[in-house]
């Protein structure tokens, strides 16, 4: 039985800056072997990286979640909201050799939770293209295609989800036992 939590984690925590700086090398590098035919420099990764901090994932409106399996990082989510009755899913990402064990549905439910937590009725999200896995999990976890929420530069689908009302029984920590 392999066993994974999910916990609310510090955004400028010392593990919070790995799972990010490895998260955005990902993205960045996907990204600009599909469209420029090179990996993300180092001085690119290095700005990008100070200017996104994650400090929009401090409570007491976001939150940054982070997974564990078997007692190990595996990886992380945020939900920050946007207004009242609106979250936005960001930073959806499980450490290669951590995927496909059931992690990423199981960081977008939490994340769901915390966002009805914090009094959200609807979740919202943006990704590109070429994260085909990504799109495919969203649309497996009942998010659909909507018009955008926002001007990212990068964002070409936008999604959104009901959520139903908070039960009131979150803990502020998940965790299931799985045979993995």
């Amino acid at each position: 039985m392999t066993t994974w939590t999910i916990t609310p984690e510090p955004h400028d925590s010392p593990l919070a800056a790995a799972l990010w700086r490895t998260y955005y090398t990902e993205v960045s590098d996907r990204w600009y072997l599909l469209h420029e035919g090179r990996r993300t420099s180092t001085e690119e990764l290095e700005r990008e990286i100070a200017a996104e901090s994650g400090a929009e994932l401090a409570p007491p409106d976001s939150r940054l979640l982070v997974a564990r399996c078997g007692g190990e990082p595996a990886g992380c989510v945020g939900v920050r909201l946007l207004d009242p009755g609106t979250a936005e899913l960001k930073r959806v990402f499980l450490y290669e050799g951590m995927r496909g064990r059931g992690g990423a549905a199981r960081l977008v439910r939490a994340a769901e939770e915390a966002a009805r937590a914090l009094g959200a009725a609807r979740m919202v999200l943006d990704t590109r293209s070429d994260l085909v896995e990504a799109r495919a999990l969203y649309t497996r976890l009942g998010y659909r295609e909507t018009a955008p929420h926002n001007d990212s530069p990068y964002a070409e689908h936008w999604f959104t989800k009901p959520l139903e009302p908070a039960d009131g029984t979150g803990s502020g920590t998940e965790v299931w036992r799985t045979s993995a």
